[in-house]
């Protein structure tokens, strides 16, 4: 079977790479894929403004379901947030494809922070304490009565970066001021959640998600959670500077005791189960949880309606069953008896960066690769921020990879090992083959005060 793959970044690389392993896959069509995708073995790129078959004036979701029916993909699979937001999914079931990723009333739950609090409270989901603003006074009058620390959020999609943890009164003025009047985030910034700051550390929980009104009837609905991870979004060493979209992940964490686990599974998997069969959401795909680990137990600081990134580089290498077989149980209703298992052992991925990121950051340079190393280094590079060069100039200069960087987050570097240290030296091993002008990186990812502790 052929599979489409939906997104340009690094979770999408690892997500093709998993499935392209699987032995009833043929292909991986990737749109538009990356640098990295357009080298993975069974794997294709296909750039929608390349295609001379599509016709004029396509909406996006229209252009992916063509492509998909030209290439004969019998399944979808969904990267990003916003084609999801945008409905993406209900267009590829519509033309008879089954989509790995919630329908677009689903999908709300992360396009809108407002939504998933209101969502959170209705169904008890463990959460911060909020409360939401269209007025900027009154967002700044809230803040003034409440104090700092405490943490203000755009409603809408902001790629990672509509988020701030403000330590100080001035800080939380500020953030509201640059989303709500200086459009920061753009309209995402429109309306604000402000919410309770809660002290302790932070983990990402993925799982696998299908609820139809079939498997509600038939009872068996279900959310199946991965192995814990955990991201890094500070830019700098010891969780300093400003939040990134991600600098680095581990999975699985130590921190997680079985107490954490039943407290998760009883206030927060359950009840935002219960509210997406309640809802009557039609959702085949994967969900993220960020959790916050608190002393009352943990708490839910949000939902994204897909695997996170860079946690999807850190998780999926250490699943240990087929990716596909996995997403053919999402589609058809069977996930509730489908059996995970994982490797013993650690993933580290740290994330390379470009020099200026997270604010501007110059593109198309040249990334080069001591192949031999990297290859022995037994680590795995999921492209993100970087796509083929078609120009000729550095053809000729020794370990070039034929790449050049276009995005802020440019690759990860993600290695297992049977103990953490093991897939930590092997991870960063990997990482000091890579060069290109201006590259960054964290070189603390998965050690002892790596993570904000809140």
């Amino acid at each position: 079977m052929k599979v489409i793959v939906v997104g340009n970044g690094g979770r999408e690389h690892a997500i093709a790479w998993k499935l392209a392993q699987s032995m009833a896959v043929s292909e991986v069509i990737c749109v538009p894929g990356n640098g990295g995708t357009a080298q993975e073995a069974k794997c294709r790129n296909v750039a929608p403004s390349e295609c001379d078959y599509l016709a004029e004036n396509l909406s996006e979701n229209e252009s992916y379901v063509q492509i998909a029916r030209h290439e004969g993909c019998t399944m979808a699979v969904i990267g990003p947030e916003n084609p999801l937001a945008e409905g993406l999914a209900d267009a590829f079931w519509s033309a008879d494809i089954p989509a790995v990723g919630p329908k677009k009333n689903a999908a709300q739950l992360e396009a809108s922070k407002d939504l998933a609090k209101d969502f959170m409270k209705k169904y008890g989901v463990a959460c911060a304490r909020s409360a939401t603003f269209t007025d900027k006074d009154a967002a700044l009058d809230y803040i003034e009565s409440h104090g700092a620390p405490i943490v203000v959020k755009a409603d809408g999609l902001a790629a990672g970066k509509g988020v701030v943890v403000a330590k100080s009164l001035q800080q939380a003025r500020d953030a509201v001021k640059e989303m709500m009047e200086d459009g920061k985030v753009g309209s995402a910034g429109s309306k604000l959640v402000i919410e309770e700051y809660l002290r302790g550390t932070e983990i990402s929980v993925l799982a696998a998600v299908s609820v139809t009104p079939d498997s509600v009837k038939k009872g068996t609905a279900c959310i199946l959670p991965f192995l814990p991870a955990r991201d890094h979004k500070r830019l700098c060493e010891g969780a300093k500077g400003p939040n990134t979209g991600g600098m680095g992940a581990v999975c699985p964490v130590t921190d997680v005791t079985p107490l954490i686990e039943s407290q998760f599974e009883k206030n927060i998997l359950q009840p935002t189960l219960k509210g997406l069969i309640e809802e009557g959401f039609d959702y085949r795909g994967f969900i993220f949880f960020g959790i916050m680990l608190t002393e009352d137990g943990p708490k839910c600081l949000e939902y994204n309606v897909r695997l996170g990134d860079p946690e999807t580089q850190a998780v999926l290498p250490l699943m240990d069953f087929d990716f596909e077989h996995l997403c053919e149980s999402i589609v058809n209703g069977d996930l509730k008896s489908f059996e995970l298992s994982w490797k013993k052992g650690f993933v580290v991925a740290p994330v390379v960066v470009s020099g200026g990121y997270p604010r501007e950051y110059k593109k198309g340079i040249p990334i080069f690769a001591e192949t031999d190393d990297l290859h022995r280094s037994g680590a795995k590079v999921f492209v993100a921020g970087a796509i083929q060069d078609r120009r000729a100039d550095h053809s000729t200069k020794q370990d070039y990879t034929g790449l050049v960087t276009s995005g802020g987050r440019v690759l990860a570097c993600s290695a297992y090992g049977d103990t953490f240290d093991t897939a930590w030296n092997r991870a960063y091993n990997a990482l000091h083959t890579i060069s290109f002008e201006g590259m960054f990186y964290r070189k603390d990812i998965g050690l002892p005060g790596a993570t904000e502790s809140n």
